[in-house]
């Protein structure tokens, strides 16, 4: 600890730059590594999410990364629930942005099509275009619209739930309404939920005990893109944030017996080395933020990670099996009673010389009962 003043002390913290790999004593061939990972009852290929924002996940790009392996995120309360004509919109806003050096005429421009109401008819059809296509649905949003939402979600037919933002907290206070209350809002829906970002250790507990399925980590923390740091202060380096989110996460696994919650982290990267260490760190998924080519210059998150385990080694003489309905060559463990939706997994990776803990993934009960 650091004393910044009296009675006042801070810990010292650290981005991904600061730090480095040092490898073990044991290697592992690339061919006999998965980067393959599972989200409750679903599975993905490449350990790779896109941040849900206008300028970079459409119905087209989501159903493209699905199909080759990755899960793109849908933002609900973007420029596609509002406008039936979102492509000639998106046109009009880079005209604006590339006729002024100042992005000040883009950016009204953006805040008018953002103040257009949100349409649940013209949500429902962007969900059912990646539907059709066959590759998993995921939406994202935010903690202040997720009660009146997501029903039209629901019934637009979505897998996975996102309720995302800048600070997400287990429990939402306003003065004007009903607070959001995630352990009960969670526990009544039949599909995983995706809650985040948090910056500490405390928090990400906290929600990991809401039932969701996954914790996001960060806000998506773009150099020069985004302000929070400047409008609000708020700003962790990525390397500790991630590595106190995953210490949470063991201390949830010890508490609950066996329930694995993923850990995303939510920020930007620029390098694969950043990636590596990202993971050495602890996530399950990186999530990373891309300047957008070109004036306003403020939208652009996208994201990945893996799984990446520290617990003690699993006897996989006790219950070896393939691992779910693909990847066949890939081995996982499972322990306890199967669910409906879901089955247990395990993950390996290049750095790690042990294998992890067999976990019960998510579904409806458990997530109740944690």
């Amino acid at each position: 600890m650091v004393e910044i003043g009296m009675g006042r002390t801070a810990r010292r913290t650290y981005e991904l730059s600061d730090i480095s790999i040092v490898p073990s004593r044991r290697t592992r061939s690339s061919k006999d590594v998965s980067t393959a990972w599972q989200l409750d009852a679903y599975r993905f290929e490449i350990p790779l999410l896109a941040h849900p924002t206008d300028a970079l996940v459409s119905p087209e790009f989501a159903i493209e990364l699905g199909r080759l392996g990755g899960l793109a995120v849908l933002n609900g309360e973007g420029l596609i629930g509002r406008h039936a004509d979102v492509e000639a919109k998106i046109a009009q806003l880079l005209e604006a942005a590339a006729a002024a050096p100042e992005p000040s005429a883009a950016i009204r421009l953006l805040q008018e099509l953002h103040a257009a109401p949100l349409n649940p008819e013209l949500l429902g059809a962007a969900v059912a275009r990646i539907r059709e296509a066959g590759v998993i649905t995921a939406v994202r949003v935010s903690p202040q619209n997720a009660q009146s939402l997501t029903p039209v979600l629901l019934q637009a037919g979505i897998d996975l739930l996102v309720i995302q933002g800048t600070i997400v907290s287990a429990e939402r206070v306003a003065s004007d309404g009903e607070p959001l209350n995630l352990k009960t809002f969670i526990a009544e829906l039949d599909i995983p939920v995706v809650a985040g970002g948090v910056q500490d250790h405390r928090t990400a507990l906290h929600l990991m005990r809401t039932g969701a399925a996954g914790v996001i980590v960060g806000y998506g923390s773009t150099q020069g893109v985004t302000t929070t740091d400047e409008v609000l202060g708020i700003s962790v380096p990525m390397a500790t944030a991630i590595a106190d989110a995953a210490a949470a996460r063991r201390e949830y696994l010890d508490e609950t017996g066996g329930r694995y919650v993923h850990v995303l982290a939510d920020g930007d990267i620029h390098t694969s080395g950043e990636l590596a260490k990202a993971i050495a760190c602890g996530p399950t998924r990186w999530c990373s933020a891309h300047r957008w080519p070109r004036p306003p210059r403020r939208w652009g998150r996208a994201g990945s990670g893996r799984p990446l385990r520290r617990t003690r080694r699993c006897r996989a003489e006790r219950c070896c099996r393939s691992r779910w309905v693909s990847g066949r060559r890939w081995n996982g463990c499972s322990t306890g009673r199967p669910t409906t939706r879901s089955a247990p997994s395990i993950w390996s990776a290049g750095c790690v010389d042990q294998w992890p803990k067999p976990v019960i993934a998510t579904s409806r009960n458990s997530r109740k009962s944690g």
